[in-house]
């Protein structure tokens, strides 16, 4: 019911019916989520400290990584914590407020991803098709822009939605059938006819997905095809080097498609592909950049060997 161009809601809080009702998969499911989330955190905390304290990581690349470990950090904390806590409750509850603001977070911090990846992709091509221009292309100020631009882009992606649905009357029932908030099962709740919302969720999210989604890969396939032409030998080393890139581009946006390009009937595998984004991309990142990285590998070795023997002297 709206009143005065303000909802009227009877609905406080929200029930997640979560993953499954078994025993044995919820302490399967607590044991891996919380040794996937303790060691993405781990993980990424360690990119971020390495790049900022090694000087010879100061460059665009890892520039750009860096940020990409401090948004893993965002996309895994947004939802593992309360995942985790809730598996072992029988009444699996999250207030109105708490689940618009972890809407809000997810698709800030999802929007600011999706731009994020074609930054580095970019960086990428220009590292490889134009490497005689790679630092002038890629100086401070263009990465501070496209790392601007990512979170602006992010921002205004987030803001939109939360437009549409902010004020929603919801009178019950109040299941969403998932662990976490998003809008596809959210929209669903509202006691209105939600037709045009979820239009709005595949214009948004779904267009959005899809669209960078062909973006990427097709710059990858240029990159390969124009490295190529050059040197049959150069398009190896490019392809080990862009191999990383497009496994964590296909986790990351394979649920994102399933999830936004048709949301009119939320599919049950959706909560388990769910489990990629905020579970295993997080974790996956940082070992797809590292251990295909010697550079990266060599600095973190420096790093904890400079931890340890000040901890010694300490």
């Amino acid at each position: 019911m709206i009143h005065g161009g303000v909802s009227l809601t009877s609905v406080s809080e929200f029930v997640f019916l979560g993953l499954t009702n078994s025993w044995d998969i919820q302490l399967l499911l607590f044991v891996i989520s919380s040794v996937f989330y303790l060691a993405s955190m781990l993980g990424n905390c360690l990119i971020m400290f390495t790049v900022t304290s090694d000087p010879h990581l100061h460059s665009p690349m890892y520039f750009l990584l860096a940020n990409l470990s401090f948004i893993d950090l965002g996309i895994s904390s947004a939802t593992s914590p309360k995942m985790i806590c809730d598996l072992f409750r029988k009444h699996k509850v999250i207030s109105f407020s708490g689940c618009i603001t972890q809407m809000f977070f997810i698709h800030l911090i999802g929007g600011v991803e999706m731009v994020l990846l074609i930054a580095m992709a970019f960086d990428r091509y220009v590292a490889i098709c134009k490497p005689l221009h790679y630092l002038i292309i890629m100086c401070p100020r263009m990465c501070n822009l496209l790392l601007a631009a990512a979170w602006i882009i992010g921002f205004i992606h987030s803001v939109v939605q939360m437009a549409f649905i902010i004020n929603l009357p919801f009178c019950g029932p109040n299941e969403l059938d998932s662990f976490y908030c998003d809008f596809p099962r959210f929209i669903k709740l509202a006691c209105t006819n939600t037709y045009k919302l979820d239009l709005m969720v595949t214009a948004n999210s779904g267009f959005m997905s899809i669209g960078v989604f062909l973006i990427l890969i097709i710059s990858y396939i240029f990159i390969l095809v124009t490295v190529q032409k050059h040197s049959s030998s150069g398009s190896s080393k490019a392809l080990s080097t862009l191999s990383a890139h497009i496994i964590v581009v296909i986790l990351f946006f394979v649920p994102c498609l399933s999830f936004y390009t048709w949301p009119f009937n939320p599919s049950h595998l959706d909560k388990y592909l769910a489990i990629f984004d905020v579970v295993l991309t997080p974790f996956l990142n940082p070992v797809i950049y590292t251990l295909r990285n010697k550079e990266m590998k060599l600095a973190m070795r420096r790093v904890c060997s400079q931890l340890a023997s000040f901890s010694n002297i300490s």
